[in-house]
C-alpha cells in the first residue's frame, strides 16, 4: 500500500484556537530570563485555506490562478455597473423634479381645480 503524502492536520491549541500542523511554532526552549516577544502584525502568515480546498478537491492551479485574476476584475466590473446605475438614477430624479416644477408653474386654474378634485377624492379637505 502506498503511503499518503504528508497532509497538514487541524489541531486545537491549548488556548482553544484551531490551526494547521504546518503552522505550529517550534518546541519552546527552556529560558529563565525575561521573555522577549517580536510581533510583526504586518507580516502575518498567508491564509491558504482557499487554495487548500481548491487544490484538494481536484481543481488545478490554473483554476486557482484564474480565480485570483478574475476575482478583482469581477469586483471592478460590478462597481462600475453600480456607479452607472447610480448616475442614471440621479439623472432620472433631476428630470422628474424638472417636469414637476414646469407643470406646477404652467398649471393655471385648471390644474389647481384638478388638484383640488384629487385631494377631495382621497379624503383630504
Amino acid at each position: 500500500m502506498e503511503s499518503l503524502p504528508d497532509v497538514p492536520r487541524v489541531v486545537q491549541l491549548p488556548d482553544g484556537t484551531f490551526t494547521y500542523t504546518d503552522h505550529l511554532p517550534a518546541a519552546p526552549q527552556q529560558y529563565s530570563g525575561p521573555q522577549i516577544v517580536h510581533q510583526h502584525v504586518h507580516q502575518a502568515p498567508p491564509d491558504r485555506t482557499v487554495q487548500r480546498i481548491a487544490l484538494g478537491s481536484g481543481v488545478g492551479a490554473g483554476a486557482v490562478a484564474a480565480g485570483v485574476y478574475f476575482g478583482p476584475l469581477l469586483v471592478g466590473v460590478l462597481t462600475a455597473m453600480a456607479a452607472n446605475l447610480a448616475l442614471l438614477a440621479l439623472i432620472a430624479a433631476v428630470c422628474a423634479w424638472g417636469v414637476v416644477t414646469v407643470v406646477r408653474s404652467v398649471g393655471g386654474e385648471d390644474g389647481k381645480r384638478a388638484a383640488e378634485t384629487v385631494r377631495r377624492a382621497r379624503g383630504r379637505r
